[in-house]
């Protein structure tokens, strides 16, 4: 449950709590690979039950692995302030399947940016077969007009593009209907379905989720770093930057470095997500 003991309402730092549990089936990776853009060249993570291929699981799955009762760790602020700003994803090993992981929760930073106040929370996804722990994500959240309570501003990530051509662009034409498929996953904020609530919010027409641009970049990478296999993906993160519209095209951009790649994803001549970062087995 949220808490408002916090700093200006939020969970304190170092607050660990029991999230609940997470459970799938073999048709909840399908739909999210589908939700992210997959199709008929990636078999693997569309289908269960095409002749010769094995059923995988995206990489990024795990950031839809949230309890029912979900929520943020932002106290009594409004949602309409709040935006998504970093995600970072990192497994173990490949996922399986099917199964069932616990889930715990840490708040990991809480910094006054001035106006903004910025909070990052950790999960912990447990096997619940195993006890052993499958993936770790961390998502960072921008809260509006909360800043100015007098905590630490923080240091800002350092992150460079390489001066140089990228070593690769893998480009997705994303579909006009892929929010609406997505938020199947369980991401049913009506900003990204309700021409009405997009408007309210200053859109011309709804927006892409945000952490469907991470899937999709996920899938660039996988394809170009890692050769569509998962045993050899450790990690990604970055920051998401600007609003992507369903039906535009993400490019994503990726550098090769030693132990994986750097990139952004952009809509044109648009960085919509930024300071990425992927590190391979």
């Amino acid at each position: 449950m949220i808490t408002s003991g916090g700093t200006g309402g939020f969970d304190p730092v170092g607050t660990t709590r029991d999230a609940g549990s997470f459970e799938w089936d073999v048709d909840a990776p399908i739909l999210y690979a589908l939700g992210v853009g997959a199709g008929t060249e990636e078999l693997a993570f569309t289908t269960e039950n095409s002749s010769g291929i094995d059923q995988a699981v995206l990489p990024t799955f795990p950031v839809v692995m949230r309890s029912p009762g979900y929520k943020l760790h932002i106290g009594d602020h409004p949602l309409s302030s709040v935006l998504h700003g970093e995600q970072f994803v990192e497994l173990n090993s490949p996922l399986p399947t099917s199964g069932k992981v616990r889930i715990t929760e840490r708040v990991v930073s809480l910094f006054d940016k001035g106006k903004d106040a910025h909070t990052t929370v950790e999960s912990e996804l447990i096997s619940a077969q195993t006890g052993q722990r499958l993936a770790t994500t961390r998502s960072t959240i921008v809260v509006r007009g909360a800043g100015g309570f007098g905590g630490e501003r923080g240091d800002s990530a350092v992150w460079e593009r390489p001066e140089r051509e990228p070593d690769n662009k893998v480009s997705f034409l994303t579909r006009e209907d892929l929010a609406l498929l997505y938020r199947l996953s369980g991401d049913r904020n009506p900003l990204h379905s309700d021409p009405t609530v997009a408007a309210a919010a200053g859109f011309p027409v709804p927006i892409l989720h945000g952490l469907c641009t991470f899937g999709i970049a996920g899938r660039a990478l996988l394809s170009s770093v890692c050769g569509n296999d998962v045993n050899r993906f450790k990690s990604m993160g970055g920051r998401f930057s600007r609003p992507v519209f369903p039906g535009q095209q993400l490019d994503t951009y990726i550098w090769f470095t030693p132990d994986g790649a750097v990139f952004q994803v952009r809509v044109g001549d648009v960085v919509v997500f930024d300071h990425g970062t992927m590190t391979t087995q």
